[in-house]
Order: structure tokens, then sequence, then C-alpha cells
């Protein structure tokens, strides 16, 4: 595989001596210098994980019979949990997290929370609830939805469900996205 190049890049106006820059939705606001920019992706990072990264690190406990070495939180109402939850997800509604945490969960382990989907802060919220009482949490973007949408198992009171995984969120006839 050949990795792409760019062309030398052409010498440019600086984006506040561009009068075009003004006009423009995405550069009015210039973008932040590349150290600034790497801070904050890393720091992201740290407090995110996607629902393909969780799923392979749990697939690959499963193949090695080890654990992922985080704990999956869910934290919907019981309603929700179950219409579907991820395997082996622990059901910790984000009410709940203050006072119950400590009956579920070790501080030692981290924690990975999930809510509904994008549109949903309940993950987030559960996330500094838990921040709060001394658990390492990231949070898993995308959430259920995403999950599901991305064609990983989902355990519901009927039993385990895979539904195709949707060619705008994973791709067709691939195990990985390859990001």
């Amino acid at each position: 595989m050949t990795t792409p190049t760019a062309a030398p890049a052409a010498a440019a106006p600086a984006l506040a001596d561009n009068p075009a820059v003004a006009d423009n939705p995405v550069l009015r606001v210039p973008p932040a210098e590349p150290a600034d920019a790497a801070a904050y992706f890393a720091a992201s990072l740290a407090f995110h994980a996607d629902v393909s990264d969780v799923a392979a690190a749990l697939a690959t406990a499963a193949e090695t019979g080890g654990g992922p070495g985080f704990v999956v939180v869910d934290s919907r109402s019981t309603a929700a949990w179950e219409q579907g939850h991820v395997p082996g997800a622990i059901h910790l509604p984000t009410a709940d997290v203050p006072r119950l945490a400590s009956a579920f969960l070790d501080r030692d382990v981290p924690v990975v929370v999930y809510c509904w989907g994008p549109g949903c802060n309940g993950a987030t919220r559960a996330a500094y609830a838990l921040a709060g009482a001394g658990y390492r949490v990231k949070e898993m973007l995308g959430g259920m939805e995403y999950w599901i949408r991305e064609g990983f198992a989902h355990e519901t009171a009927g039993g385990t469900e895979r539904r195709a995984a949707d060619p705008l969120t994973a791709p067709v006839g691939a195990d990985a996205c390859g990001c």
C-alpha cells in the first residue's frame, strides 16, 4: 500500500489577511495551531472510545479468555436496557451512579460508559459522576445506536440479536474500518 503524498503547498496568504475568510463559515474562526490541536485530540482520545474499538477489545478478550481491561456500563433506563444492551455490560442508570457505583464497580478497573447515542448526553453525565467518584472513565462515542448500526451483537430479554451493518456507519464486507 502506498502512502499518499501531498504536493508542496503553494504560498497562501495568512488566514487573517485573506478577505475570503470573513465569508467562510469554516475558517471564520481559524484552525488551532498544530501543537494546540495535538493536545486537544490527545486529550479527546483519553476521554472517548468508539464502538468499533470497544467491540474489538471485547472480542479479543473473549477469544483469549482474558478480560478486556475495562468494564462496560450501560447508563440508560431499565426499559432501554431491556430493549438491548452490549453483551457483558453492567446496567447502572445515570441517576443511580452516585448511589450504586461502588456496589458494582472497582475503582482500579477503567469504565467505558454508554447511553443511547450521539443525541443523548446521559453517558456524559454518567461519566462525569463516575469521574467525580474516583473512577477512570471513557465515554463510548455513538452509544447503543452506533453499536447496533455497526452490526455488533446485542443482548435482549429474548436472547442475542444482530442486525446487518449500516453501510453509512461501517464498511460493507470488511471486519474493520481501517481507521
